[in-house]
C-alpha cells in the first residue's frame, strides 16, 4: 500500500539528511522517480543517496550528458543514477538497459516522465518542489525545498522513525 508525506527541508543538511533515510532502502528493483521543476535539487538529492551508500568521497556527476552513471553501495548493492531529460522518445530507455536495471539494481531516476506508459506504477516517487513555489511566498529561503514522497507504508515509516532519530540527536 502506497502512503504520501511531505516534508520541508530549509537547509541543505535537511535535505542531506532526508537523503540519508533512502540509504537504508536500497535494494536490487527499487525504482526511486526524481521529479520536480529545473534546478530544484534532483540531482543533488540522487547524489546524497549515492554518498550515503558509497562513502562520501565517491564521485557522484550528474547523468545529464550521458544519461546513466552506475555505482557499487559499500554493501555492493548496484545503483543507477539515470537522467532521462534528453530523451526524445519512451522507447528510448530500453537502449539504457533499464528493463534489466530495475531488476538487478537500486534506480534514481531524473524526469521518469519521459518513460511514458514504460514507468513501473510500484516505483516510489519524489517530486521536489522550491518552498517559495509550494507555498507563494517570494522571499522564502533559497534552500528551502519540499519533499513530496509517495512510497510503500513500510518506507515512510522507516523514514519518518530515522528522521525523528537524527533530528533527536542533533538537539541533543
Amino acid at each position: 500500500m502506497m502512503e504520501t508525506i511531505t516534508i520541508t527541508c530549509s537547509s541543505l543538511s535537511e535535505t542531506k539528511s532526508l537523503a540519508g533515510c533512502f540509504v537504508s532502502q536500497l535494494k536490487p528493483g527499487l525504482v526511486v522517480g526524481l521529479t520536480g521543476p529545473l534546478g530544484a535539487g534532483k540531482s543533488a538529492f540522487a547524489r546524497f543517496v549515492i554518498q550515503g551508500a558509497c562513502g562520501a568521497e565517491c564521485d557522484v556527476p550528474s547523468p545529464t550528458f550521458t544519461l546513466v552513471q552506475s555505482y557499487e553501495s559499500q554493501e555492493g548493492i548496484a545503483i543507477m543514477h539515470l537522467d532521462l531529460y534528453r530523451l526524445e522518445m519512451p522507447e528510448e530507455v530500453f537502449a539504457l538497459g533499464v528493463e534489466d536495471s530495475f531488476i538487478e539494481a537500486a534506480n534514481l531516476v531524473e524526469w521518469p516522465s519521459k518513460m511514458g506508459g514504460y514507468w513501473p506504477l510500484n516505483a516510489v516517487m519524489i517530486d521536489i518542489a522550491f518552498s517559495a513555489e509550494a507555498q507563494d511566498v517570494s522571499d522564502s529561503a533559497a534552500e528551502g525545498r519540499i519533499f513530496t514522497i509517495k512510497a510503500p507504508k513500510y518506507m515512510t515509516g522507516a523514514m519518518m522513525s530515522s528522521l525523528a532519530e537524527k533530528s533527536a540527536k542533533s538537539d541533543a
